[in-house]
């Protein structure tokens, strides 16, 4: 049972990473203790999107004469709409298996703790313990919905995503806590499918990593579909005696009672570093993350750690990049460390959120002098064909050298259009070389180039 490399956990961070050991010849094994493909691909990422896609299609029903057809009587029923999703997740899980099997990577099902000596024991659904051994471990094992103390989860009343994502009945009334991209798309999709969606955020904005000027028309264009909005807010106790659930809710006015059927405890994650086998091993983590430097090695020589595990952004596609990079360096080739600053981030809530890069707020405490430019989609001649004009792209540029420091999109779509910010930034592509980039017509990628030519006085359409 010995391997050239032990992978613990096969979400996106982990998956990638066995598939890439193998490929460069290493004799690998995954270790999962529940689905292949881990909390992304079954719990969080792929399943979300379906759910939303379903609320995008019911929208459009809803609307159908603005696109001059007949009036559609439209409905849904709320158990199909989980079941597709599920099957979604279902599919994408089979996936994975056909992929390691591909790659010639061995599955091991089991809970999986590191010990010393480069061994990983092995704990199967039956109880019995195998130990396994390999020159490398690499530890992916993701994370879990965080839990406050005054917002304990029952899984019935209090939840979190995972309850979200497969609840047996629409409920009629929903608080959300927390307004990051957990939050604000599960807001949307039930907001959509017609649940009374109050979202309570501690922040001043909500999406508060994203820039202040999304996050405003955001909360807007929610406030419009008809999701309620309290920032500078804080639950400060849930009562589930009754039928539903009470909140207690702090504001810089007062405190208020919501009511709603179910409250989604969206608070961000907390890394799954528990009972692992870190502390005997001698693994140091800091704040609930393991420590690792920039090629992923953990304190003890022949232990890595990758993904939601390590202090770096919870992203499926960082935790992928983390992995490669990590396998690579231990394959011995010349591999460049990951530019940590330049890192899409996306929201697939309605309207779209993408951004990458430095916000202008950022900038300016950076010491920047900045050209700005913006694009509204209004203007943009596909998204009014498309119906939907709610939104706009944000550039930011140094003044100076035409570096391009952030983008920033709000809109229909827009999640499929950052990475032409993200491989121009990384080619330290200059504003004058995207205005000078023909981008296609009528696409909605022409708002970016319209957005750049904005920031250096030269857009043709505003």
């Amino acid at each position: 049972m010995n391997y050239d490399i032990i992978v613990i956990g096969s979400g996106p961070g982990g998956y990638v990473t066995a598939i890439r050991a193998s490929q460069l010849g290493f004799k690998t094994a995954i270790i999962e203790k529940e689905n292949l493909g881990g909390i992304c691909l079954n719990w969080g990422c792929i399943p979300t999107k379906a759910l939303l896609k379903s609320a995008q299609v019911f929208n459009y029903i809803k609307h159908a004469e603005d696109y001059g057809l007949n009036k559609v009587e439209g409905s849904f029923d709320f158990p199909n709409v989980i079941a597709r999703s599920r099957g979604v997740a279902t599919k994408m899980s089979g996936g994975i298996s056909f992929l390691m099997k591909k790659n010639k990577i061995d599955v091991i099902m089991g809970t999986a703790k590191v010990q010393k000596g480069k061994k990983v024991s092995v704990t199967d659904k039956e109880g019995k313990v195998t130990e396994y051994a390999a020159n490398h471990i690499i530890i992916a094992t993701g994370a879990r919905s965080r839990e406050l103390p005054n917002l304990p989860q029952d899984g019935v009343k209090v939840i979190g995503y995972r309850q979200a994502l497969s609840l047996p009945t629409q409920p009629k009334s929903m608080i959300v806590v927390g307004s990051g991209a957990i939050g604000v798309e599960f807001a949307d999709f039930y907001n959509t499918m017609g649940t009374k969606v109050t979202i309570v955020e501690f922040m001043p904005n909500i999406v508060p990593v994203e820039d202040e000027e999304i996050s405003k028309h955001l909360e807007k264009s929610l406030k419009k579909s008809g999701i309620d909005i309290m920032t500078n807010a804080s639950v400060e106790s849930v009562d589930t005696s009754g039928n539903g659930v009470k909140a207690n809710v702090k504001t810089k006015d007062g405190n208020n009672t919501l009511e709603a059927d179910i409250l989604l405890s969206a608070v961000g994650i907390a890394a799954n570093i528990e009972n692992i086998g870190l502390e005997e091993v001698g693994i140091a983590t800091d704040k609930g993350r393991v420590l690792v430097n920039e090629w992923y090695q953990t304190s003890v020589p022949g232990y890595y750690a990758i993904g939601d595990i390590i202090p770096t952004q919870a992203l499926a596609h960082v935790a992928s990049a983390e992995g490669i990079t990590c396998v690579e360096k231990i394959k011995g080739m010349h591999v460049e460390t990951i530019d940590y600053g330049n890192i899409p981030g996306c929201t697939y809530c309605h309207p779209e959120i993408a951004s990458v890069g430095l916000t202008e707020k950022q900038a300016k405490e950076k010491g920047y002098e900045i050209k700005v430019g913006k694009f509204p989609l209004s203007a943009s001649g596909k998204a009014t064909a498309n119906g939907n004009t709610d939104g706009f792209i944000k550039v930011i540029f140094d003044a100076k050298y035409g570096e391009w420091l952030g983008c920033h999109m709000i809109g229909d779509g827009v999640t499929d259009m950052v990475a032409e910010a993200v491989v121009a930034r990384k080619l330290e592509t200059t504003g004058h070389e995207i205005i000078k980039s023909i981008h296609p017509h009528p696409t909605v990628s022409e708002a970016i180039m319209e957005a750049v030519a904005a920031a250096y006085g030269e857009v043709i359409h505003i």
